[in-house]
């Protein structure tokens, strides 16, 4: 059987936050591989290298498949895009002479979005060279009332950066070519739209988390996961 670490917030999260089983737990007893969950309610992107550092703690072995499923907790904290490369004027021999050229290296400041995936991209290639890699775009996103103090407008509104859930999606896109990784599109593949009231069998509470999938949700998650890369995660391959 496969390991595969599961890195995330709280649609990975073992303590199923409106739901029952998880897409994870959907796919594991279909394909046959042992998740390692160390995916956390409310986290942002910042703080899934300290999962795969946990992870490393607990135990000696390398998983088989990393899966890094985060974003829309960035979108709610209005974390910035940034840019992926630092780049700078450079000199450089090309074919005997020296050329005037432009160098990039990677950006890795924390407050904004590719930073923090550069940060993690970087720490899971270099701890686990051999492994597979996920990432996996945010869901689309519905009204969610969590109390007073914590109420997130549905995706029809921008972040107050004046940017959509749609852009922390493509940037999860991009990444796949800046790190050579398999991007699963559940933001295009998912099928999952929760505004829409024929979607309320999908969603954890019709009137206040239409965030969270429930457990119907997560079964279609799987089948959208499974169908993009489950030859990944099966035994054998």
């Amino acid at each position: 059987m496969k390991r595969v670490l599961i890195l995330g917030d709280s649609i990975s999260d073992k303590c199923h936050v409106g739901c029952t089983k998880n897409y994870w737990g959907f796919l594991a007893e279909n394909l046959f591989f042992t998740p390692y969950v160390y995916a956390v309610n409310g986290a942002q992107m910042l703080r899934l290298p300290g999962q795969l550092k946990a992870f490393a703690k607990d135990h000696k072995f390398a998983p088989d498949v990393v899966l890094a499923f985060a974003g829309t907790n960035d979108y709610n904290a209005n974390i910035p895009l940034g840019e992926w490369y630092s780049v700078k004027d450079a000199t450089v021999n090309r074919n005997g002479r020296k050329a005037n050229v432009k160098k990039r290296s990677f950006n890795f400041d924390e407050s904004t979005f590719r930073g923090r995936i550069n940060i993690l991209m970087k720490l899971i290639k270099e701890t686990y060279p051999n492994a597979k890699v996920l990432v996996v775009t945010p869901l689309h996103r519905g009204y969610a009332w969590f109390g007073d103090a914590n109420v997130q407008p549905d995706e029809s509104y921008s972040n107050e950066r004046g940017l959509f859930i749609d852009d922390y999606a493509s940037v999860i896109r991009e990444a796949g070519g800046v790190w050579s990784v398999k991007v699963v599109d559940l933001f295009a593949d998912s099928g999952i739209l929760p505004n829409l009231r024929s979607q309320d069998p999908f969603i954890h509470n019709v009137n206040s988390d239409r965030l969270h999938p429930s457990a119907k949700g997560h079964k279609i998650v799987a089948d959208a996961v499974e169908l993009s890369v489950g030859k990944w995660l099966e035994p054998g391959e």
